[in-house]
């Protein structure tokens, strides 16, 4: 199919991508939050937080391989969908942690695996021809909706642990109604993917020990390394140390930040090519967690959130493009899971779990939120000097 007809039968997407990100409208401004009012304080939010980002490491293996043995995206996308709905209220009404942690994962399971499978059936779809990033803007423009009804919300304000339950619960719901209409299989020749015979120049993978793919992996490490006090940790800061009830909004703003880059990514991604958008959104990461860090004023840090064109505007659209790269499309379903897990789940962890020990062990709220984000900062610097390096390498080997 040319790249016309492959973004008319993306386009079957849209509403998928529209609602599937309701849920992290309300995880995203507002997990930190309902762990606080129930009762935990900042070492056990970490650990929780961390468990809630160790769960997302796992979820996507698991769908990820159902759905690429069956070829049927369909059923794993609904089963994944349904798994918040099920225990978002469980979380916010029983208060002990081995609770809290089972409910975290299994919520987590499924969000994770959802984006993870409909990122995959979305491109295997659309082919290389087609266009991501004005598919997954609808995305962008659901996240900021959603997170803009909650701030203005004249009913169940989320300002506590039930409320913020309710709303992940209703969002999760309706995020199953849109997968029920998405193709059945993603590998059928009715989206222009033919099986072919072995040795009848079958697609194969791309050598996972190689220079190109794990230096892209460390990017993607170090720069999800340094998000994760972006998504885990900025709510707080926005509460406690800015005093600042606007959370919701401070997402809209930085979701509306990433749409023109969306937009334009494929041409973006041919121009630049995975590595050096992944590498420049690793700068961006810096300069906001220092402007965080050395200039925590309202103005500056409202500032700072268009800052997330670049830090996952390019981020998420280069890292697909990469996984797309390196992974053929019968396995594509695994290999979004492999980086998922290694790129964004495991560093999520731990980013959750070492942000936890820093604040706890700076009863200064203001001066433990000021060495996080400056700790994060040079973490995702690495990911700038691995790129580097990878060019310096290259340029090396074209003189030899």
């Amino acid at each position: 199919m040319s790249g016309s007809e492959n973004n008319r039968e993306g386009n079957r997407f849209i509403p998928s991508f529209l609602l599937i990100f309701a849920p992290p409208a309300v995880t995203g401004p507002y997990l930190a939050i309902l762990l606080r009012d129930l009762g935990y304080g900042p070492l056990w939010s970490g650990a929780l937080l961390a468990v809630f980002a160790g769960a997302g490491i796992i979820g996507p293996f698991i769908f990820g391989f159902w759905a690429d043995a069956t070829g049927n995206y369909r059923p794993a996308l609904v089963a994944a969908a349904a798994l918040p709905a099920l225990f978002a209220l469980p979380l916010a009404l029983w208060a002990t942690p081995a609770l809290s942690a089972v409910f975290l994962a299994l919520i987590a399971f499924g969000m994770r695996a959802c984006v993870s499978l409909l990122d995959s059936i979305t491109t295997i779809q659309i082919g290389q021809a087609g266009n991501y990033g004005r598919i997954r803007v609808w995305g962008s423009i659901g996240f900021i909706l959603f997170t803009l009804f909650l701030q203005a919300a004249p009913f169940l304000k989320p300002q506590g642990s039930l409320n913020i339950g309710l709303w992940l619960t209703f969002f999760s719901v309706i995020v199953i109604a849109p997968i029920l209409l998405l193709p059945k299989s993603a590998l059928s020749a009715s989206v222009g993917i033919k099986p072919r015979a072995p040795g009848a120049g079958a697609e194969k993978p791309m050598p996972f020990f190689s220079a190109y793919v794990l230096g892209g992996l460390g990017i993607i490490f170090v720069s999800s390394f340094a998000m994760s006090a972006v998504f885990n940790y900025f709510p707080l800061f926005m509460v406690e140390t800015l005093e600042w009830d606007a959370v919701p909004l401070m997402f809209a703003i930085a979701a509306a930040a990433e749409i023109p880059i969306f937009f334009f990514s494929a041409r973006l991604l041919r121009r630049f090519g995975p590595l050096a958008l992944l590498a420049a959104s690793a700068a961006g990461v810096v300069l906001r967690l220092l402007l965080w860090a050395f200039v925590p004023f309202r103005p500056v840090v409202l500032a700072s959130q268009l800052l997330h064109a670049l830090c996952f505007g390019t981020f998420h659209p280069a890292l697909v493009h990469f996984v797309a790269s390196v992974f053929p499309p019968r396995s594509r379903g695994k290999g979004m899971s492999i980086f998922i897990a290694l790129g964004t789940g495991l560093p999520l962890l731990l980013g959750a779990l070492a942000g936890g020990a820093i604040l706890e062990a700076m009863p200064d709220g203001v001066n433990g939120f000021r060495v996080l984000f400056a700790i994060y900062a040079a973490v995702s610097g690495l990911g700038v000097l691995i790129y580097a390096a990878m060019r310096l390498g290259r340029a090396w080997e074209e003189k030899l």
